[in-house]
């Protein structure tokens, strides 16, 4: 029988949680309530106190509540939670997950699917969910569904939504209990890539798919690289085409598509093979034309679109982004090879195109340390390729 954990403040969601526990095991699912209020006493059994989750974030209730300190209280139980699931989904006892509440409750269950892995059903019903979701879905398949109305009792409207965020979890713990996945069992390759790196993606996804590959592309829009390296931390992933780095610039100059300072260190921190190339870093994104920053009124900006301002990056900023990427690759556990496009690194960056800017694609390069330095383009078909074909002699030596 496939299993939902709830997780939940019963210190104060009590009867909803009850309500949502009778209604899935009505559905057919076995249920784990977890509880995770701070406040007081829950007014009804769990399968996992608030006392041990607290435990298993290194603190203890009394302490918490002693404290008075909401925030820190939702942080640790959040990690607690975490924690608790993770030793759930070891023993096989999460075919989903299922948690409704307002921020604070959202905010615990959003840190405690957080670690789970890409497929594993994770639903939050939340009053948050009609607004920005970012900060509680993350780069991970998380599931939000608006509450309507507050969740403060079971009436006419709640019991709708609780009723269908029920049956939605239940009907995804029972397909993943089963094992209802794609029957493609080809090796699966992460692959970035941006509007101006298209062609290239596109040659080296084309000589993967012939190699026997599924590759499985992430637009670098800050988002898309945080998921692209969420599902290489989900060890899903047999190998790494990142092709387009342009969040590294974003997030050394501070443009609106940063992916953080994690960028690009989850397949070297996991051993996965790994090519890399400098795609786009000659652009910084922007919202509409007159979001720029004053400070960047004398760059060289080129409207992408109406709602796309992109800021060419200087020498100076080349040279600091090709020292950022060879100490992420320089500190990689696995495999891992640099392509140098000597002809530029993006389609702006093409001879006769705005941001075609030899001095300053040189700057870092230099920095970049060794690598495949080919005298193409990017964009050019043969480059992509050959990214495509080491790449696929690294998984493959890996494997023997």
């Amino acid at each position: 029988m496939a299993t939902v954990v709830l997780v939940g403040t019963l210190d104060t969601k009590g009867a909803e949680y009850a309500w949502l526990r009778d209604r899935l095991r009505a559905l057919g699912s076995e249920v784990v309530l977890v509880d995770v209020g701070v406040q007081a006493d829950a007014g009804m059994a769990a399968d996992v106190c608030a006392d041990r989750v607290a435990q298993a974030a290194g603190t203890d209730l009394a302490a918490l509540r002693a404290a008075g300190d909401r925030g820190a209280a939702v942080t640790a139980m959040g990690e607690g939670a975490a924690a608790v699931l993770a030793g759930l989904y070891t023993e096989g006892r999460v075919d989903a997950v299922l948690a409704v509440g307002g921020s604070g409750g959202s905010s615990i269950a959003a840190r405690a699917v957080r670690d789970l892995p890409v497929g594993l059903p994770k639903l939050i019903v939340s009053t948050m969910a009609s607004g920005d979701v970012a900060p509680y879905v993350g780069a991970k398949d998380v599931t939000i569904t608006y509450s309507v109305v507050d969740v403060a009792g079971v009436n006419r409207v709640s019991r709708i939504v609780l009723g269908n965020a029920a049956a939605a979890a239940a009907g995804m713990a029972q397909a993943h209990a089963a094992g209802e996945e794609s029957a493609d069992d080809r090796p699966v390759v992460a692959a970035s890539m941006f509007g101006v790196t298209t062609p290239a993606v596109d040659a080296a996804r084309e000589r993967l798919a012939e190699l026997g590959y599924e590759v499985l592309v992430f637009h670098a829009t800050g988002a898309g690289g945080r998921a692209l390296e969420a599902l290489v931390d989900s060890g899903m992933v047999a190998g790494v085409l990142d092709l387009t780095t342009t969040e590294l610039a974003d997030d050394l100059v501070g443009g609106v598509l940063s992916a953080g300072p994690d960028r690009l260190t989850a397949a070297g921190r996991a051993g996965v093979p790994q090519v890399v190339a400098p795609g786009a870093l000659d652009m910084v994104n922007f919202g509409p034309r007159d979001t720029v920053p004053a400070a960047f009124e004398d760059r060289n900006l080129y409207v992408h679109n109406p709602t796309v301002t992109l800021m060419r990056t200087t020498p100076e900023e080349m040279a600091e982004l090709g020292r950022r990427l060879a100490a992420k690759l320089a500190a990689a556990t696995g495999p891992t090879r640099l392509f140098v496009p000597l002809r530029g690194v993006s389609a702006l960056d093409a001879e006769g195109m705005p941001f075609h800017d030899p001095e300053a694609d040189a700057a870092a390069f230099a920095e970049m340390g060794e690598g495949e330095r080919l005298d193409l383009h990017i964009n050019d078909p043969a480059f992509g390729r050959a990214m495509a074909e080491r790449l696929h002699e690294m998984i493959t030596e890996g494997r023997q």
